[in-house]
């Protein structure tokens, strides 16, 4: 996997985590572990949030 955390911060934008995670489906905390790459998100957050950014999952987490 490469490293998925900085793309995950420039796709929320100017959005607060706290906004994007509601949106998401998840904790604030828990898509601040995903930015900084302490967590790595299941298969089924993988695609919400692939889904709430309108990318591909193969895009945010396995295109470098």
């Amino acid at each position: 996997m490469v490293p998925y955390g900085k793309r995950l911060i420039e796709l929320r934008g100017k959005k607060s985590q706290a906004e994007a995670a509601k949106g998401i489906g998840i904790a604030t905390s828990t898509l601040g572990m995903y930015e900084t790459e302490q967590r790595i998100p299941r298969d089924s957050i993988k695609i919400a949030i692939a889904d709430y950014y309108g990318k591909s999952v193969q895009d945010i987490f396995f295109t470098p």
